[in-house]
């Protein structure tokens, strides 16, 4: 197999390159609002087409599988052709299927809808993050790659206008609204986004070498760090997903509250600190970055260790206050996972199959993702307190600060892309 050469860097304008952040923060608040909304009207929407408790999950879990097998091909593609493209056509198909939900007048239908989203919003962010790494080549990558991760934040946080929108009008108006609104900015897209520039070098190394899947699959996992890059990003998910996944109901019954009040309060108290995490987590690993090339890598491992006793002090606080202020720091703490995890890769892989790269680990994270929630509710049903699942992801997250330390990144990659 021949692997290309890696080219020198062309630089494109400041003002381009945090422009193209800008952009597709706005396309990552669309990707997790289109895909929360309907989870938030579930009234709404039995009332209109009547299905169980069952088939309500299996809306989540079709989007959820879907969305993991498709990610690795969505990376693939805007690897080989464009990563522009690959987001200005993911965002046209969910954003058409946003639309078409609306007008689903039986449970198959809608379940139809859901999995055609899942393959439409798969595509986006292994292509987003790397046409990010892309444009920040250097000092910037953290922290643009963070900013882009508030866009997805606020749009997890936005997820509730579907069920208030549901209220005010029919279940259908949000899915109509948001869609048009998504084809909108796709056509603004086509005019207002492009690839990273490239050199007459790069572009002829380009034509001489055509990106393949099975060579990309390789590559990658013919590197240890890649394998050890995998095994991090899945134990990861698996913390994440317990905590978020129970944290509304611990505090529920901790301290008595309301399934309202602790389902806002697990949400609502959270969302400043990952914001705030991801711009300190961006900008600190940038800065370390410049003389060390492990320095985003010990900046992620300083991130997790705060991280780690925060969700021991969540658990075992004997106050409401106490509790929040644990959580707070556990979520400000892990966003520097988020702000890192595509500019580690960019360490330890060749550019060519950045996307590809991601989107693999995406797969595992869903897949992983699905299965912890699954035995959350195993572990319930046997009567194992949440206190345990939390005190478990402790020693996950510590556990993965070990594997990301082993983490070794490739010398030309590290200094030149």
């Amino acid at each position: 197999m021949t692997t290309p050469s890696i080219v020198p860097d062309s630089s494109p304008p400041a003002f381009r390159a945090w422009l193209v952040v800008a952009l597709l923060a706005v396309v990552g608040c669309l990707n997790y609002l289109d895909r929360v909304m309907l989870t938030t009207m579930r009234t709404s929407l039995v009332e209109a087409i009547p299905m169980t408790d069952a088939q309500f999950g299996l809306l989540t879990s079709a989007f959820l599988w879907v969305y993991a097998v498709v990610s690795p091909l969505g990376g693939f593609l805007s690897d080989r052709i464009s990563r522009t493209k690959v987001i200005v056509g993911s965002l046209f198909l969910w954003s058409a299927v946003t639309w078409m939900t609306a007008h689903a007048t039986t449970f198959n239908e809608l379940l139809l809808t859901r999995i055609l989203m899942g393959a439409g919003e798969a595509c986006y962010i292994p292509a987003a993050l790397a046409l990010i790494a892309d444009y920040h080549r250097g000092p910037t990558r953290s922290l643009a790659t963070g900013l882009h991760m508030i866009g997805i934040s606020v749009g997890q946080g936005l997820g509730g206008l579907g069920g208030i929108l549901a209220e005010k009008h029919d279940w259908t108006y949000a899915f109509r609204l948001f869609g048009i609104i998504g084809v909108v900015y796709s056509a603004i897209l086509i005019f207002s986004l492009r690839d990273r520039p490239t050199t007459a070098e790069e572009r002829t190394a380009k034509s001489q070498f055509r990106v393949r899947f099975g060579e990309a699959v390789v590559s990658l996992f013919s590197s240890g760090s890649y394998r050890l890059a995998m095994v991090f990003w899945a134990l990861a998910a698996v913390s994440g997903w317990a905590v978020l996944g129970w944290l509304p109901t611990f505090l529920g019954e901790r301290f008595n509250l309301t399934q309202g009040t602790a389902g806002m309060s697990a949400t609502g108290y959270l969302q400043p600190a990952t914001w705030l995490g991801l711009i300190v987590g961006g900008m600190w690993s940038d800065y370390a970055s410049r003389s060390n090339p492990r320095g985003r890598i010990y900046v992620t491992i300083f991130g997790l260790c705060i991280a780690a006793p925060a969700i021991f002090l969540g658990v075992h606080a004997t106050g409401f206050w106490m509790a929040i202020a644990g959580f707070m720091l556990w979520s400000f703490g892990v966003a520097f996972v988020n702000s890192n995890m595509m500019p580690i890769l960019c360490l330890i892989s060749h550019e060519r199959y950045r996307a590809t790269g991601y989107g693999i680990l995406n797969l595992c994270s869903c897949l992983v993702g699905g299965a912890t929630i699954y035995l959350g509710g195993a572990l319930r049903d046997a009567q194992i307190p949440v206190t345990r699942i939390f005190d478990a992801s402790v020693f996950i997250l510590l556990s993965c600060c070990i594997i990301l330390y082993l983490i070794k990144p490739k010398t030309a990659v590290a200094t030149q892309a």
